[in-house]
């Protein structure tokens, strides 16, 4: 864990639950994407910079989750670095109380304020072409949070931050986090045409060829909705359809879970009655769902 690894002549990934994409700029400076989940994972950083006798110039944010930002403070405190992350995803790193609150809907409990669902706040400037490295392109990857983008490198190394899972982590956990269900399969169906010389996933293997898997994370969504228009075949309260997911997926519910996959289910409500499968009805002062 924690390992550095060359992609290509200036590209390379660090190995953590969460990868941290690096670049060197010239033969001293480097920048990060991303910065891991925790102050712990800044200190393996740090040394890996330290090994290596380079130094850290700044860190580009592909979006505002805790396991991505998470090293963000203590990265910045030890080398004094900028920090840079895309449009709303600034504000829930600047203000990370941000992203349990969106998640439950309100203000949290204990329960959802730790380090994985809340980074440490840091000093993050916005985003623009103008803050990137000369020869970086900025990739759009809604979907998956608000404004979350990816970064091809100049030797052509995609870094795709959690716009698509690996098989594996789909078979086992099924339901995958979605802010907005109908960007997402569109940034998906465009990451299917990417070519590139190495694409590197923060939670799936590096791979010359995206396409496969890219399909297979729409194919998954497109099944998860389909069992929830199912599941309102008669009308349902949200916390029935939640809950047949979750047995039918033989998913464990604890109350991380419930605020993650909660969320997402609402997400895929919003999007199939926005698209005309289900609709919202009040009964008995209860929104049920049914199919259409």
């Amino acid at each position: 864990m924690y390992e550095l690894i060359q992609v290509s002549d200036r590209s390379y990934y660090i190995q953590c639950p969460a990868k941290i994409g690096l670049v060197r700029l010239n033969d001293t400076d480097v920048c990060l994407i991303d910065s891991g989940n925790d102050k712990d994972a800044g200190r393996k950083v740090r040394q890996i910079l330290d090994s290596n006798n380079w130094r850290l110039t700044a860190i580009y944010n592909t979006h505002s989750n805790a396991d991505h930002i998470g090293g963000n403070k203590y990265l910045q405190g030890q080398t004094g670095c900028k920090i840079f992350a895309p449009g709303i995803e600034c504000d829930f790193t600047q203000h990370p109380i941000l992203e349990p609150s969106f998640l439950y809907g309100g203000y949290p409990c204990k329960e959802l304020r730790h380090k994985f669902l809340m980074a440490q706040e840091s000093n993050v400037e916005y985003l623009t072409r103008e803050v990137v490295p000369e020869g970086f392109e900025i990739i759009d990857l809604p979907g998956h949070f608000f404004d979350m983008v990816g970064f091809r490198t100049p030797d052509d190394v995609i870094y795709l931050a959690d716009c698509l899972s690996s098989r594996e982590t789909l078979d086992k956990y099924q339901v995958g986090f979605i802010y907005d269900v109908e960007a997402y399969i569109k940034t998906l169906e465009m990451v299917k045409t990417l070519k590139a010389k190495m694409f590197v996933p923060a939670h799936a293997q590096v791979t010359e060829n995206i396409s496969e898997l890219a399909q297979y994370n729409i194919d998954k969504v497109q099944e998860i909705a389909e069992r929830i228009v199912a599941l309102c075949k008669e009308p349902a309260y949200f916390e029935m359809i939640l809950s047949k997911l979750f047995t039918e997926y033989a998913l464990n519910m604890n109350f991380e879970q419930y605020v993650l996959v909660g969320s997402t289910v609402r997400s895929y409500l919003a999007w199939l009655k926005d698209t005309g499968r289900v609709s919202a009805i009040s009964e008995n002062n209860m929104l049920l769902w049914k199919q259409i």
